[in-house]
């Protein structure tokens, strides 16, 4: 009864006219954040930080720092909602979280269904929002001790499950992934050593100390990959995407997608909770789980209701499940939420396990207001779905330049250099050579993200006991992850090997 009291004490701050206010704009914000690719909700709240602050100058400590950060956490959650519609209408991800929903969304709308798509991103989105809310009212501090048992071998297992799952998203071939995940992680070694300091394959080059953006790459390979394959293989055709009948999803979709939505939420939520794992894990994580579950795997990556339903839902209950540790323990759940905490101190409050009892209004406002948000979220976006879903009728003439110039701006907006231009470019025609040959580009986007979270935990796991790697085994859930991710590789494997020698004794 405590927990309900709180909350409606919460409902009471954020029904309150200003923190409407703040929780409407921020979710609009955060939707146009979203939809630009590069931006991403990540720079939108840092942009936005000094605004909040100038917005808030005449109220009391809390309530300035409770309306700021509805604002905030709007932006937050807003840009996981927006990142779907370039995702579903151009090929372009909005936001790195995104880039899962390109594979079947961008096909839905090639065949007619880009209405469906957004509505489904849509409904999935809410319904994913509200679910994680759900779970961060009554499970907090539960999932909170769970998520502290995790230490570095833990993580590192993990984040070797995640690329074994990739080769869900190999395709044809295997071995084609598994390239593409060891290029990936290659280029995620690129930078300053964050252990030692030391300059790793820079060749002297300060541009470089930094690594490589990976929404540089993710722009690149996906967007500008998709207009290199319009403009050199001539696929310049708009009837087959011209016209749009229905722009409501129908009773099949929804039926195709509900369970998906459920299930993915409940995923996304528990992958959110643990610190650094994120929306993008999750949305990854998802897909090959919607895959794997699917009567209909085939249809996976040709415009499948279940591969846009799922990652939108899954990225949008991560987003609910990283406030967990944000809140109750001051440990930041990704860079967003590490943003958010900043914010906070800001205003001299610190996030953990006091939060709640010395500054009830702002933790249990902006739960509150989370709830509001998603409803905003939910009334704005399903009547501009027709809206956005005219943008795919533009012609190819028109549309390209389009994505060209978003592409371009997005990311220049983020590192304003002209070297990630280049690097954007280079990328984009890598991109549509990798397509054209069937090498899958998912796994390397997730190797590029995986890549340094695998090598920090694996040298923090290393430290921990003076170089012994047992430490990976002799853990029971960091064993159980290793054990999961051999599987996966192996078991594809046997049972290809098993079919071919059933053929040779067939043949025989």
């Amino acid at each position: 009864m405590d927990t309900l009291q709180f909350l409606a004490d919460g409902f009471s701050v954020a029904f309150q006219w200003h923190n409407l206010l703040f929780a409407f704009i921020g979710v609009l914000i955060g939707t146009a954040v979203g939809v630009l690719p590069g931006i991403g909700p990540m720079s939108g709240v840092a942009l936005l930080i000094p605004v909040t602050a100038t917005m808030t100058s005449g109220l009391p400590t809390d309530a300035a720092a409770a309306s700021s950060i509805i604002l905030l956490a709007g932006v937050y959650y807003g840009a996981m909602y927006g990142g779907s519609t370039t995702s579903i209408l151009l090929n372009t991800p909005g936001e790195s979280s995104s880039v899962v929903t390109t594979l079947d969304g961008y096909q839905m709308a090639k065949q007619g269904r880009a209405g469906a798509a957004l509505s489904i991103a849509a409904i999935g989105s809410f319904a994913a929002g509200i679910i994680s809310l759900i779970g961060l009212v009554l499970l907090a501090e539960p999932l909170s001790n769970v998520a502290l048992k995790f230490g570095p071998a833990e993580y590192f297992s993990l984040m070797l499950l995640g690329l074994a799952a990739v080769s869900g998203l190999a395709g044809k071939s295997m071995t084609k992934a598994l390239m593409m995940t060891v290029f990936g992680l290659m280029l995620g070694t690129v930078g300053i050593d964050a252990v030692s300091g030391i300059a790793r394959f820079t060749y002297d080059m300060p541009i470089l100390y930094s690594g490589f953006e990976f929404l540089t790459i993710a722009v690149g390979l996906f967007a500008l990959g998709e207009v290199f394959k319009t403009i050199l293989e001539r696929d310049g055709a708009d009837g087959a995407i011209a016209k749009i009948h229905r722009i409501l999803p129908t009773k099949q979709d929804m039926k195709d997608s509900s369970v998906p939505i459920v299930r993915s939420s409940l995923l996304g939520f528990f992958i959110g909770v643990l610190p650094g794992a994120g929306a993008t894990l999750a949305s990854f994580f998802s897909y090959i789980t919607e895959k794997k579950f699917s009567k209909t795997p085939e249809k996976f990556g040709k415009g499948a209701i279940a591969g846009v339903a799922g990652p939108e839902s899954a990225n949008n209950a991560a987003s609910g499940g990283a406030m967990i540790p944000l809140l109750t323990l001051g440990i930041p759940g990704s860079g967003t939420t590490a943003i958010l905490m900043g914010a906070l101190i800001m205003y001299n409050i610190q996030p953990g396990p006091l939060l709640f009892d010395e500054h009830p209004e702002v933790a249990w406002g902006l739960i509150a207001s989370m709830f509001i948000g998603n409803l905003m979220l939910l009334a704005l976006n399903m009547p501009l779905v027709r809206v956005f879903a005219k943008v795919i009728q533009t012609p190819k003439k028109y549309l390209l330049p389009i994505i060209v110039a978003i592409s371009f701006f997005g990311v220049y907006a983020v590192q304003y250099t002209t070297f990630d231009l280049y690097l954007l470019l280079a990328f984009g025609i890598f991109g549509y050579l990798l397509t054209k040959n069937d090498f899958p580009v998912a796994p390397l986007v997730l190797a590029l993200v995986l890549g340094p979270m695998i090598e920090n935990n694996m040298r923090r796991a290393l430290t921990i006991s003076n170089g012994d790697f047992s430490i990976f085994v002799t853990k029971p859930l960091s064993l159980v992850f290793l054990v999961a991710a051999a599987a996966w590789l192996l078991i594809p494997l046997i049972l290809k090997m098993r079919g071919k020698s059933v053929i040779v004794n067939e043949e025989e």
